[in-house]
């Protein structure tokens, strides 16, 4: 897995650093966080015509994009997601049978507003329904399905542009962002056959930077993300069976993503994805008690921009390896409507 961080670590030195091309960068962002067009054909005072800037896009499902909204912009994004857990990841990398039939479908809520300029605030809220069918192992009342819904745990992020775009420099911003545990994880009902479990049970605090650069005709992504949980109490079982409090102590874990875009025309975008998060060790306080997990995916999906003011993105995440988690396949549909 060396080969694969080094492979992320370079593309992002290279978003980083930007090409030394002679594109003319935009000055003014739009509403939906995008650059707007430059002028082509405009005279500039040396004679020459200045160059196009980024389309306007929808931005990539799952990679933060660098681009906050404009001061007093206002975002409502619908987010429903439908995900099918095709296998089970063990500590060898390796796929081994999920033990029944799970899927999960969410309905996440994400409010954007631009507080002032160069920093919008934004909250997910996310419903979730957990559907369990034909399981291995069955409920002490020996029925092998279930559904649960409920809420999961919400979402608070600050995003601050600390570089704008130039011909040379890409956008960056630093990202502050928390969960809040409101989601269920203690006090489970046996009988749910674990779909009444909704959130982390922790407070989880993430911070580090997302950068995007247009290389014409591409418009590239990058996110690289540290997260940090807090410990929390749960129910579980000594070894004769007997219920007891346990303390939790989740790992720290690194969020490394990339993302490109592809104009097809002024209305269709291809896009493309590839996501991962890598367990580590704690940076703070007690040492962590749960194995290390890992995930990498994969995230083709197509945008339509219908108008100025209301944009849409269908795609699918598969997850592609990992270990001590769910590999899963997660079609993704989202739209923006910008006020």
């Amino acid at each position: 897995m060396k080969r694969v961080c080094n492979v992320f670590l370079v593309l992002l030195l290279v978003l980083l650093l930007g090409p030394q091309s002679g594109w003319s960068a935009p000055e003014a962002a739009d509403s939906s966080g995008e650059a707007a067009m430059a002028g082509a054909g405009e005279a500039e005072g040396n004679g020459k015509a200045e160059e196009e800037g980024p389309p306007d896009t929808f931005g990539p499902l799952v990679t933060e994009s660098a681009e906050p909204v404009e001061k007093g912009a206002l975002e409502i994004q619908p987010i429903f997601s439908f995900s099918f857990v095709t296998d089970s990841l063990t500590p060898s990398w390796r796929r081994a049978s999920a033990g029944g039939g799970y899927t999960s479908f969410a309905y996440e809520q994400q409010i954007t507003y631009g507080l002032w300029d160069n920093l919008e605030v934004y909250t997910i809220i996310p419903i979730l329904v957990n559907m369990a069918r034909s399981v291995n192992e069955p409920a002490p009342d020996g029925s092998r399905s279930a559904t649960s819904s409920g809420i999961g745990d919400i979402n608070l992020t600050w995003k601050y542009r600390l570089v704008g775009e130039t011909q040379t420099l890409p956008t960056v911003s630093a990202i502050f962002a928390t969960d809040f545990p409101t989601g269920k994880y203690r006090r489970l009902n046996p009988r749910a056959l674990g779909t009444d479990e909704m959130g982390g049970g922790a407070f989880v605090f993430t911070t580090g930077f997302a950068v995007s650069k247009y290389v014409k005709p591409v418009i590239l992504y990058a996110n690289l993300f540290y997260s940090m949980g807090t410990a929390f109490t749960n129910r579980g079982e000594d070894d004769d069976g007997n219920p007891i409090d346990v303390r939790n102590y989740p790992r720290d874990f690194v969020t490394v993503n990339l993302a490109a875009e592809y104009p097809l025309t002024k209305k269709w975008i291809a896009l493309l994805e590839l996501v991962s998060y890598w367990d580590g060790g704690r940076f703070f306080g007690h040492k962590s008690n749960v194995p290390p997990a890992a995930l990498v995916s994969v995230v083709p999906g197509i945008e339509y921009m219908a108008t100025d003011r209301v944009s849409m993105a269908l795609g699918v995440q598969v997850d592609v390896l990992g270990k001590n988690t769910d590999a899963a396949v997660t079609p993704i549909l989202s739209l923006i409507f910008s006020f």
